[in-house]
């Protein structure tokens, strides 16, 4: 019984052109390079633009988290902030959750 991957295994391998080593290397630093600008950066500065809105968050802040919950910001703790979403209706909610800053006024037009 003979398997038909002995022969090719048994063949020579091809010659490289040469600088195929030096090509493949750029092509991958070019490809990073690439995905750096394209993808890590963007995401670095929305990252840094969410933890300065975190940051700033105060007392009378409106504000919407990922959740869908508008309200306004009643008391801001180290890692919790809690939010008045009506009249003598208060959540506790963790300040990353915290989606947006609306504009003065904008919980009274709605």
């Amino acid at each position: 019984m003979s398997f038909p991957i002995s022969p090719v295994i048994a063949q020579a391998a091809a010659a490289q052109p040469a600088g195929g080593g030096m090509f493949t290397i750029i092509l991958m630093v070019v490809m990073f390079g690439a995905m750096y600008l394209l993808m890590i950066r963007p995401q670095m500065k929305r990252q840094k633009e969410h933890r300065e809105l975190v940051a700033s968050l105060s007392k009378g802040d409106e504000v919407v988290t990922n959740g869908g919950i508008a309200g306004r910001v009643d008391e801001v703790g180290e890692t919790f902030i809690t939010v008045e979403i009506a009249t003598n209706v208060k959540v506790k909610v963790q300040k990353g959750s915290v989606q947006q800053v609306l504009p003065k006024g904008s919980l009274k037009s709605v």
